[in-house]
């Protein structure tokens, strides 16, 4: 399926200059747009918590993503690799007006692809590194880390990593990037998050 995607920043904004450089874009390119997936909202906020994260839970490989230029997905270099990246990785096309990019069909989009996946990992690590340097300042405040002892630990695998996800959640990561990056399945990942209070991203 092809998806229209077009993000206005404030409701002064219309929708339909995008719309229409995408439809023209569209017919040029002989391209039949299935689906308009259109919302009023900043680039900085989360974009799960955005229509744009309904759309990238859905999109699967072979799918493309028109949007009038690359900002629309978000107003911070990371989010908008940390976006690319995923859809790459899954095989999700992303055309862009403006730009002219084509992501996902040449040499080009893989050596992106390779930066951004770069980008990404350097990113996952700082993340890593903030998460430990806080837990260490925990611990050395005397605070308990961990489960009581005696309770049964069903997520063993996720435990002491909530404020990694939280993060991650913040920063704007598909959960299904996240959940594949801690090397859990989706089940867990899933159960884990609710048990602990962390599903208000959904």
């Amino acid at each position: 399926m092809t998806f229209g995607y077009i993000r206005v920043s404030t409701d002064k904004q219309t929708v339909e200059n995008q719309r229409f450089e995408i439809k023209k874009y569209a017919n040029k390119e002989k391209i039949i747009i299935n689906s308009w997936i259109d919302e009023t909202i900043s680039g900085t906020i989360s974009p799960s918590k955005r229509n744009l994260g309904k759309l990238l839970n859905r999109v699967q490989k072979g799918d493309i993503i028109i949007c009038s230029e690359l900002s629309r997905l978000g107003r911070n270099m990371f989010m908008i690799m940390s976006i690319l990246n995923n859809l790459m990785e899954r095989g999700v096309m992303i055309y862009t007006v403006k730009e002219g990019y084509k992501l996902g069909e040449d040499l080009t989009s893989k050596v992106l692809a390779f930066a951004f996946s770069i980008s990404a990992e350097i990113e996952r690590t700082l993340l890593s590194q903030r998460t430990t340097e806080a837990l260490k300042r925990k611990k050395n405040e005397g605070i308990t880390l961990g489960r009581p002892k005696g309770r049964k630990n069903t997520k063993y695998k996720l435990t002491g990593k909530e404020e990694l996800i939280k993060q991650m959640l913040d920063e704007g990561f598909p959960k299904s990037y996240i959940y594949k990056h801690l090397n859990v399945s989706s089940a867990t990942f899933y159960s884990f998050i609710k048990k602990n209070n962390l599903d208000f991203h959904s």
